[in-house]
């Protein structure tokens, strides 16, 4: 922690330069350092530490280029290159404590591709006239904190100053607490879980955690994997137990909680060593049940709640499902292994499930072990994904994979 922390602030000044200097002030009142960065394309004001020449010229373009494009989309696609690498240089160079943005629905497009560029941890504050609406494209996976700008980001009104005082007191008090050199004092985990799973994966997590690992679980949601992904690709991570695959499932079959298609693929390339297990394969997530039955016929369904419906996969479902893990697994730049449970997939797929079907599971697990590549482990198990055996089983071989790895 400094004395002065250092605070980006973005804004664009051919638009609101009334505004940017108020909040320059407020800033350097809570006691920070200010360094503004202006993608401003329409006009240079000046005097701002960053301004639209520099960052167009980032971006291999004068700022004349820029705006002879003639075209919004493809300026602001220019600011934003130039933009995330100036920030990035400035964050390596000048010891960054913070970041607070400005902006409408252009300047807040491209504050959601500049933050997001930023790691976990540093404070990131996005005032917006966006905010009280969709906010998934500018937040992303990213620890990226929205406020409301409640008016138009036109002047100084007697709401827009309390926004504007708060956003920058906000952060300015994040910055100060924020301390750039602290280390994680316990090698990372990542482990991916859902609800019918989590008896398997709390056992899991205890046991790893009594090793003095610190585990982190994200839940397989549509956010959850490409979080644990993102995560994977700027933490030092020991190992990663991806036990959940519903976000791949449903990508494949067009489920509600689909993720893309790199899925999965960042801690394999970086050689983090992996572990999979087939948890909630069993079922695809469809919408409300009368949408579910159309989309999916002629199966079995499970209403979880009136906006959600876990909907049977069968044999020729799973097996799609392997082929997409195999080929998974084959893009390994480290250790992985399989394990399989013979007796279903999740609290769904058991005795007291809604959805058992007892016969799946083995030909699932003979199947995808045929098509591993060679050089991959896959362990069937005659337990179900939730007994304990099957959890000690995933916590033992984790412990070996790591030891592994550092030896």
């Amino acid at each position: 922690m400094t004395a002065r922390p250092k605070v980006l602030l973005v804004i664009t000044q051919d638009t609101k330069e009334e505004e940017g200097r108020f909040i320059r002030r407020e800033l350097e009142a809570a006691g920070c350092d200010v360094v503004h960065m202006d993608p401003s394309i329409r006009r240079t004001v000046g005097g701002a530490e960053i301004g639209p020449e520099a960052i167009a010229a980032a971006a291999g373009k004068t700022i004349e280029e820029v705006r002879a494009l003639g075209h919004e989309g493809k300026c602001q696609a220019v600011m934003i290159e130039g933009a995330v690498k100036l920030a990035r240089d400035a964050l390596a160079g000048g010891g960054l404590s913070g970041v607070l943005a400005v902006g409408g629905s252009m300047g807040t497009s491209l504050a959601g591709a500049l933050l997001q560029s930023f790691p976990y941890g540093l404070p990131k504050l996005i005032v917006s006239t966006m905010a009280s609406g969709f906010t998934a494209p500018y937040v992303g996976v990213k620890d990226i904190a929205m406020m409301n700008a409640v008016t138009d980001i036109a002047g100084i009104n007697s709401i827009s100053r309390d926004v504007f005082r708060n956003a920058a007191r906000a952060v300015a008090g994040m910055a100060h607490g924020y301390d750039a050199n602290a280390k994680p004092d316990k090698p990372l985990i990542l482990m991916t879980t859902l609800g019918t799973t989590e008896t398997g994966t709390a056992r899991i997590r205890r046991a790893l955690e009594a090793d003095g690992y610190e585990v982190m679980v994200f839940h397989s949601s549509g956010a959850g994997g490409p979080t644990l992904d993102s995560i994977a690709a700027e933490r030092d991570v020991a190992a990663v137990l991806d036990l959940s695959w519903t976000e791949i499932v449903d990508r494949i079959f067009g489920g509600l909680a689909a993720a893309g298609p790199d899925r999965g693929r960042v801690g394999l390339a970086r050689g983090i060593p992996t572990i999979f297990a087939p948890g909630n394969v069993d079922f695809i997530i469809g919408g409300p049940i009368e949408q579910a039955e159309a989309q999916f016929p002629g199966t079995r369904y499970h209403v979880h709640n009136a906006a959600l419906t876990a909907v049977r996969t069968g044999l020729p479902e799973l097996k799609r499902i392997a082929d997409e893990l195999a080929a998974l697994a084959g893009e390994a730049k480290g250790p992985v292994r399989f394990f399989l449970p013979l007796h279903g997939f999740s609290s769904h797929d058991s005795p007291s499930g809604h959805l058992y079907e007892p016969s799946l599971p083995a030909p699932f697990a003979e199947y995808l072990r045929s098509i591993l590549p060679p050089q991959v482990r896959a362990d069937l198990l005659d337990h179900h994904f939730n007994d304990p055996e099957f959890a000690d089983a995933i916590v033992a071989a984790t412990r070996e994979m790591i030891a592994g790895k550092q030896a």
